[in-house]
């Protein structure tokens, strides 16, 4: 297990983070975690990098998000059915504001490492999904070791992503 988390800052730059539960009984540390995360709604999505403090954070709310390594296929639909700018304006449609050619060349960027979404110019933070297609398929107070849909998942995000699209 020491092999795995020495291993895994170096090979995963960016990490999806996914709100499943409401905080209306949570206790006042894990809502101003959410807070700063950028994680007010349920279904509320946002893109990190796996830098120690957002570990911790991660760890702090764990029962209330769920979250995983993406894929450059899933980081770049997110873009396009999900991305906006300021004012709600479309990302795929405005990509000059960015810098950005592509929406291809900001996925690699933040699968890479070299920049973090939230400090795209002119981007709203996080993405609006929708809720999942048929459902979550177990309790969402639940670990997703246990059969549940919170805390950590690895890849599984992606399957969890493309429903909510």
């Amino acid at each position: 297990m020491a092999q795995q988390t020495q291993t895994q800052p170096n090979d995963i730059k960016s990490i999806i983070v996914i709100k499943v539960r409401g905080t209306i009984s949570a206790r006042r540390e894990t809502r101003e975690t959410l807070d700063l995360l950028r994680l007010t709604h349920t279904n509320h999505a946002i893109l990190i990098d796996n830098r120690p403090a957002y570990k911790g954070m991660l760890q702090r709310v764990n029962n209330y998000v769920t979250w995983g390594e993406p894929t450059k296929e899933t980081v770049i639909a997110l873009l396009e059915k999900r991305g906006r700018l300021a004012g709600d304006k479309k990302l795929a449609e405005n990509l000059a504001v960015t810098g950005y050619q592509t929406i291809d060349e900001i996925a690699d960027d933040i699968l890479s490492g070299k920049i973090a979404y939230k400090n795209l110019p002119a981007i709203e933070a996080r993405f609006k999904l929708h809720p999942p297609s048929k459902g979550y398929h177990g309790a969402i107070k639940k670990s997703f070791r246990t059969g549940g849909e919170a805390g950590y998942r690895g890849e599984a995000i992606n399957d969890l992503v493309k429903r909510m699209i």
